[in-house]
């Protein structure tokens, strides 16, 4: 059985604060059908100052989404650590994680956006140190025992409820990446399929003592919108994947990898790419994909057709690929 993800970013360009609340509401609503339909995890992530309104407060995402569902596991993909306090991080992923019955999957990266940095006064250059402090903090403050830090004594509570702490991977496309995780001896997530990277992170596993593993994306991982008629939904709807997709693309140099890169400049170019794709429900079972990635409010998508999008994917898709 395939992994199925349902991704929500919560983009909405020109939303006043009634739209973008009713896009809220929807997402969470929609959490609560896929878990109602057995879809594996719901997959959201952190940016700052978009002018498009992406989303800010991952975590307070997941609490909601936690709140309306029982089974369906948040994967923040990714925290940018920088941009956070570690004390207070560590309090949040705590109680989220008390709350979910061990739910909550954290992916820290560090970013790639100096702008976001700026915003809170924080110093790009001394990202990687402020990352490792991050991760070496969370990890001691889920002891639950009182630890240094900054030159203080300090105890955090409560602790988490997954024992000895919550599911946190290191994100990124660098090899810094994948030695901070392996001297942690955490689980390292590449952040598009990197295979010489991963070979690199297992080295360094050995080299340090430590153990882990890695999350990577296939090859192939395309984000998938289900509808009937997909040339109909590309000349209607296909500017919202292309918005998200030129989005993405201005914020990439040349050194950030991405399983979702595009060079797309026409909704045609787009579709011809194979990033993005609006398929049927037989087309989606006939793809083979290991790890089916579906984002029904992709871009500003209206609520309405992610919604059809959604529910073809839980009533004529899932159930051909559980057989």
């Amino acid at each position: 059985m395939p992994v199925t993800v349902v991704r929500f970013n919560l983009v909405e360009p020109g939303a006043t604060p009634a739209s973008l609340s009713a896009r809220y509401r929807a997402a969470v609503d929609m959490a609560a059908y896929a878990d109602e339909h057995g879809i594996t995890t719901v997959q959201t992530e952190e940016h700052h100052g978009v002018d498009n309104n992406w989303l800010p407060s991952p975590f307070a995402f997941a609490g909601a989404v936690f709140g309306a569902t029982r089974r369906i596991a948040v994967t923040v993909s990714a925290v940018i650590g920088p941009l956070h306090d570690p004390l207070r991080l560590a309090e949040e992923i705590a109680v989220l994680d008390l709350l979910s019955g061990g739910r909550l999957v954290t992916v820290a990266g560090i970013g790639y956006r100096p702008e976001e940095y700026a915003l809170f006064d924080v110093e790009w250059r001394r990202r990687g140190r402020l990352q490792d402090e991050l991760l070496e903090t969370l990890l001691k403050a889920w002891t639950g025992e009182e630890f240094e830090y900054r030159g203080r004594t300090v105890r955090i509570t409560p602790r988490p409820f997954t024992d000895p702490h919550p599911l946190l991977l290191v994100g990124g496309s660098s090899k810094a990446a994948a030695r901070r995780a392996a001297r942690l001896g955490l689980p390292f997530f590449p952040s598009a399929h990197l295979p010489d990277l991963e070979a690199y992170y297992k080295e360094r596993l050995v080299e340090y003592g430590t153990e882990g593993w890695t999350m990577m994306p296939t090859a192939e991982t395309p984000l998938l919108h289900i509808a009937e008629n997909p040339d109909g939904a590309w000349a209607r709807h296909g500017e919202h994947f292309l918005h998200e997709a030129r989005t993405y693309a201005s914020w990439q140099s040349g050194d950030i990898r991405s399983a979702v890169r595009s060079a797309a400049a026409s909704v045609e170019e787009l579709r011809a790419e194979g990033v993005y794709r609006i398929l049927t429900p037989d087309e989606c079972v006939e793809q083979g994909l290991d790890n089916l990635v579906l984002h029904p409010l992709a871009g500003g998508m209206p609520v309405e057709e992610g919604w059809r999008s959604l529910r073809l994917f839980a009533e004529r898709v899932l159930p051909a690929l559980n057989g």
